[in-house]
């Protein structure tokens, strides 16, 4: 007797991916996890927590996953996970250029935000989720750089003042590379981007935004 079709996992969509995310969340919100309990390290949990929703993913879809070279979860879907505290809502994320406070990370992100309970007489740990917000990689840019850079342009600003504007922001770019960017400014305004991203090795981006403006705003969604 021949043995039945292999049934192959569907391939994960961008809308998949999102709807995954809310059942998983509240799948999440409910379980008590014993290695959790008196973790108070941010990226461990946010380790532990992505971990799980990939394994989770994996058990259903096919996809690729992320490598050292694309540095995001899912570069086929060109997006990136992101867990998160809700009182400190802040991650990291690789530098690449000046231009990503202006125009963007160049990925989307999908933002776990949650509220760890410890319940001391079972010693486990319960992540609520709170807040999941997807933001597109348009609008993944500094709030302030982008809507100032666009209250330039509104006020007939010229390549001089846009250069001026990038050196009080302190961009991390040279002369040179101002001027191509302002360049660049004039001919492709920049759409307003709702992170707020501060300069070190690594961009340091924070969230409080999106989650107060997801799901009234063009390219912030809120999911749950």
């Amino acid at each position: 007797m021949s043995d039945a079709p292999f049934q192959h996992k569907p391939v994960l969509t961008l809308e998949c991916l999102k709807n995954e995310a809310i059942q998983f969340a509240e799948r999440e919100s409910r379980r008590k996890e014993s290695s959790l309990f008196g973790i108070t390290d941010g990226k461990a949990i946010g380790t532990y927590f992505e971990q799980r929703f990939r394994e989770y993913l994996r058990s259903r879809y096919e996809f690729q996953g992320g490598s050292s070279s694309s540095s995001i979860d899912f570069p086929e879907l060109g997006v990136d996970i992101k867990v998160t505290s809700i009182r400190q809502p802040q991650s990291s994320s690789p530098f690449r250029s000046a231009r990503q406070k202006v125009y963007g990370l160049g990925y989307s992100l999908l933002i776990f935000v949650y509220d760890k309970e410890d319940d001391v007489v079972t010693k486990t740990a319960v992540l609520q989720i709170v807040h999941v917000v997807f933001v597109d990689k348009e609008r993944t840019g500094d709030f302030q750089t982008t809507t100032g850079l666009l209250q330039i342009l509104q006020n007939q600003g010229n390549e001089d003042d846009i250069v001026a504007f990038l050196e009080e922001r302190r961009l991390p770019v040279d002369e040179i590379g101002a001027i191509a960017l302002a360049q660049e400014i004039l001919r492709n305004p920049p759409k307003v981007g709702y992170l707020t991203i501060s300069n070190a090795l690594q961009w340091r981006l924070q969230y409080r935004r999106v989650i107060e403006t997801a799901g009234s705003v063009e390219g912030v969604e809120r999911l749950r």
